[in-house]
């Protein structure tokens, strides 16, 4: 008998880690209503599993079903008041809803999302990620409210402490955010330095683009390039010419690059690089070039508004 009960609930031990992995593997392959659906079941059954309901709170927050996803997050907070990540997470949680509601209804809720930020900090210091959520939250804020570019600068400075590139970002955030951009420049380009990532220097493209320094962005996706070989980067060099008529020859150059080289990791189809060539030379007046690469652009995604506009548009030079 001893041995039957014993082997009945490994069994149940088993089972219930099973369910696990294969939410794990929903959630990796982005099948969250499946996760959410095994989880549901398991969570009733494991009402104190505490892996078993965050990994609901996150299917919940996949499918942006905010209410859920702080309904699992807050039994966390209340199952392990000490562990940092629930915390964060029943914050992000209740910021995300936040944002999805009226102004009245955001006021009423901000308050537990910036104490929730708050706790998991101080609980963690060494938490990366609530410090950045606190260095967004401060800075987005109104300051009748609690907003407070100081405040977002002493979380970037902690940021700094855990981890440079991290600092450099966030304050390259900040001083953007409060239109500095020399001075957010400033801290980008360190990042670049330091990190030598691609959202560092995607970061630092995006300020050159928002300031309507295309060459300067242009520049700065060529050095990304050649320090990550990305495909992805030569379609964003040729539109980004194609959008600012600017250095058009090398704008045409990285976008047939984008096509020879291009696979199913890519961001975009190869329309969308024809489409970009197809601006090019209607800007140059070669409107065969032109009409030719529309042509290959619709041919791939016939639907598409913006090719057909500028089909008609090169059909007039």
């Amino acid at each position: 008998m001893k041995f039957f009960i014993y082997v009945f609930f490994f069994s149940l031990a088993a089972l219930g880690q099973t369910d696990i992995q294969k939410t794990e593997q929903f959630l990796a392959d982005k099948q969250f209503s499946k996760a959410e659906a095994l989880m549901t079941t398991y969570v009733k059954n494991n009402p104190t599993n505490v892996t078993g309901i965050e990994l609901l709170g996150d299917a919940y927050g996949h499918q942006k079903k905010w209410d859920g996803a702080i309904e699992n997050y807050k039994k966390l907070v209340d199952l392990s008041p000490k562990t940092a990540n629930y915390h964060y997470k029943y914050g992000g949680a209740l910021g995300m809803k936040a944002l999805s509601v009226n102004k009245m209804k955001a006021l009423a809720i901000i308050g537990d999302v910036k104490q929730a930020f708050i706790t998991a900090a101080e609980l963690d210091p060494k938490h990366i990620e609530t410090r950045w959520a606190l260095v967004e939250l401060y800075m987005q804020l109104p300051g009748i409210i609690g907003g407070s570019m100081s405040k977002s600068l002493k979380y970037a400075d902690e940021l700094q402490n855990l981890s440079k590139v991290d600092g450099y970002l966030a304050k390259g955030y900040i001083y953007d955010y409060d239109k500095e951009p020399k001075t957010a420049e400033k801290y980008y380009k360190l990042a670049v330095v330091e990190g030598g990532s691609l959202l560092c220097f995607q970061k630092l493209t995006n300020l050159y683009e928002a300031q309507k320094q295309p060459d300067k962005a242009i520049a700065n996706m060529e050095a990304a390039q050649v320090k990550h070989d990305n495909n992805d980067l030569n379609y964003q060099i040729g539109k980004v010419a194609a959008e600012n008529n600017t250095q058009l020859s090398k704008g045409e150059k990285h976008l047939r690059l984008y096509i020879i080289n291009f696979s199913v990791k890519d961001d975009l189809p190869k329309a969308w690089a024809n489409y970009r060539l197809a601006q090019i030379y209607k800007l140059q007046s070669k409107q065969a070039e032109a009409l030719k690469h529309i042509e290959l652009a619709l041919a791939e995604l016939p639907k598409n508004e913006l090719f057909q506009s500028e089909k008609t548009a090169i059909l007039r030079l």
